[in-house]
């Protein structure tokens, strides 16, 4: 091993505080630009409440993770903590500033614009650092050498999203087995090795598990990715036993994780450890952010769209005999019924055990409906829906229960869509995935990006996904 290749690396523990010390510094900086937009001169009160949020940002920071490493991780988790750092600096400052008496000392406009320009430049120099290690990285400096245990489909894939992105920064030097000659042959496997691939496919082994123990003791591998089926659970515990004499960083990837968890990971009831599968992300802080998002956002746009809904309600009055708004059961969060509310479209007011998707050229839609779906405004009375609590602005979209009991029996999974609220929009709409679903396999599509949305939800997802309802290409297509 080159020791170029370990460029930074010796220099790691420097380097995070270079980047606590930028940190603090990009804040400080903020609230001094805010000063100097507004032409308010620096004094002591400003310098009193920079300190302050230096020093709960790097606690709150160091609480949600934003100082620990990114090199696998999305650049969009990373935003997302810093943001969500920086939002839960805000009540402390305010609470310190009500104890103190001081809040009238402040300009509010400085403080608004300095709580804009702080999360700003701190996502913009992360992001060029970022890319800065990305490219030394492909470059072949700041590496760390892999080695990946188990010639099995999880091994497999664990080295294929390696070698597909190169400014990870890792090195596979070979995968390991602790199999010989005889059990890598298919006629001769144990039940352990049910799920493992003959080695020879993926290019050979480097060693068993006594060579891997070999390279890491002796610093050649500085990472090692256990990917051996849940069921070889003694093989695992006898393999991290034996690496614990190691300095090797060690990661365990199942086969059961690869493939079967909904936002789940590691927690304990009491000092037992247990795995979660199924979970919510909108646990802790992420309930009251998402909350947060939902309430504030949408009385924003309840405010915007308050004049409009007032036009199209006179106008659907004006144009087809009927109410103006349509109610229908639908499954929110944790399957509990709750009332959709939209304006109506259709001729019809359908909510029983059979409900008819609309379809193209739909004879019960109206004129004035047509236009509503197409342009989505008919599920505008929605935000009502979302300032209860019954909804969030982004989710997955409500069905009618009628077809909730259908697809449920007939799509694997349908119901975890309900681990989080309903939504105006999600990803499945932004990606075309809505209208009609004439078809098993657009059904399950749909449920496939509902499901992908609960499983890396960030808050910087939900604000593409609301840009992307109002500029997308994809968003209109299938509407009617």
């Amino acid at each position: 091993m080159e020791l170029e290749s370990g460029l930074i690396r010796s220099h790691y523990g420097k380097l995070r505080v270079l980047v606590r010390l930028a940190d603090s510094a990009v804040v400080v900086a903020a609230l001094w630009l805010a000063c100097l937009i507004y032409d308010h001169p620096w004094e002591m009160r400003h310098t009193v409440a920079a300190g302050l949020a230096v020093l709960l940002f790097q606690a709150v920071g160091d609480a949600v993770g934003v100082g620990r490493p990114w090199r696998v991780a999305p650049m969009s988790q990373q935003a997302s903590k810093l943001l969500l750092a920086w939002l839960l600096v805000l009540p402390g400052l305010l609470s310190a500033a009500f104890f103190a008496k001081a809040s009238e000392d402040y300009s509010r406009v400085t403080v608004g614009v300095w709580f804009l320009l702080a999360p700003a430049i701190l996502m913009a120099w992360r992001t060029v650092m970022r890319l800065f290690l990305q490219e030394v990285r492909v470059r072949g400096r700041n590496t760390r050498t892999v080695a990946i245990v188990g010639a099995t489909e999880a091994g497999e894939r664990v080295a294929q999203e390696i070698r597909q992105n190169p400014w990870f920064g890792l090195r596979i030097i070979g995968f390991y087995d602790d199999r010989n000659e005889e059990r890598c042959t298919v006629d001769h496997r144990s039940p352990d090795d049910e799920d493992e691939r003959d080695p020879a496919e993926l290019g050979g082994l480097r060693g068993n598990f006594d060579d891997l123990l070999e390279g890491a003791r002796s610093g050649e591998i500085d990472a090692v990715y256990v990917a051996l089926p849940l069921r070889a659970d003694r093989r695992i515990r006898q393999l991290v036993t034996r690496l614990a004499d190691t300095t090797a960083s060690v990661h365990v990837v199942t086969d059961l994780l690869m493939s079967d968890l909904l936002r789940g990971g590691w927690s304990s009831v009491g000092g037992v450890p247990v795995l979660s599968v199924y979970e919510t992300p909108f646990q802790g802080v992420n309930s009251w952010l998402k909350r947060a998002e939902d309430v504030l956002l949408g009385s924003v746009i309840l405010a915007l769209i308050s004049i409009p809904m007032l036009v199209i309600a006179a106008a659907i009055k004006l144009t087809s005999k009927g109410p103006v708004f349509f109610r229908q059961n639908r499954y929110g969060l944790h399957g509990q019924p709750i009332r959709v509310l939209k304006f109506r479209s259709m001729t019809v007011c359908e909510d029983g055990a059979v409900v008819k998707q609309a379809t193209a050229n739909d004879a019960r839609i109206t004129r004035l409906g047509a236009f509503l779906r197409r342009t989505s405004l008919d599920e505008l009375p929605q935000f009502l829906n979302v300032i209860t609590g019954e909804m969030s602005i982004v989710g997955p979209r409500p069905h009618a229960v009628a077809h909730n009991e259908l697809y449920r029996k007939q799509i694997p999974g349908y119901m975890l869509r309900h681990k989080v609220k309903p939504g105006i929009t999600g990803w499945a709409q932004v990606n075309g995935w809505r209208g009609e679903t004439d078809t098993l396999d657009k059904m399950a599509k749909r449920v496939e990006h509902d499901l992908a949305y609960i499983g890396r939800w960030d808050l910087l997802l939900d604000l593409k996904i609301i840009f992307l309802t109002v500029f997308g290409r994809d968003v209109r297509r299938n509407a009617h």
